[in-house]
């Protein structure tokens, strides 16, 4: 299991990763459209959807009670293909940030390298440091403006 990083709040990925393969995963955010999509998404493609609301996390206390019925997290998976989405930009969404790319590292050296490599020219937005799920985590907007999330886990 991981976490992942949307704006100031961390999220958990419901899917296993091969412990030794590096993935990229898409990660979709929308303004309170998150279960029509990825319920539309799992139609179309099959898998095993799993979502989290905002009133059924930790976030719940941070956050206005109107956003309990938003969707924290969610994550499609099928095999190899795994999609994860979230409510929680908000009214922050415009044409080019509604897709980030989650990377999960095979190693240390790994994250430390890309999170290096991608950030120049660009702007960290988070820098790697160790999180409370226990993962070497980092965010970052490369110089072309793509957004990047970066997450180790030993486990």
């Amino acid at each position: 299991m991981c976490f992942v990083w949307s704006g100031s709040i961390p999220l958990r990925c419901n899917y296993k990763k091969n412990k030794d393969m590096t993935q990229i995963n898409a990660y979709l955010n929308f303004n309170g459209q998150c279960r029509e999509a990825m319920t539309f998404y799992q139609q179309c493609l099959g898998g095993e959807l799993v979502m989290q609301k905002i009133s059924e996390s930790p976030m719940a206390a941070r956050m206005p009670s109107e956003m309990g019925a938003k969707i924290l997290h969610s994550s499609l998976t099928k095999e190899n293909i795994v999609l994860m989405a979230s409510d929680m930009m908000g009214n922050n969404i415009v044409k080019g940030n509604s897709i980030g790319l989650c990377m999960n590292c095979s190693s240390p050296e790994e994250i430390n390298s890309f999170f290096n490599n991608l950030s120049t020219g660009g702007k960290i937005i988070e820098p790697l440091h160790q999180s409370f799920w226990g993962a070497t985590f980092g965010v970052l907007t490369d110089k072309f403006g793509i957004n990047w999330m970066f997450n180790y886990s030993k486990n």
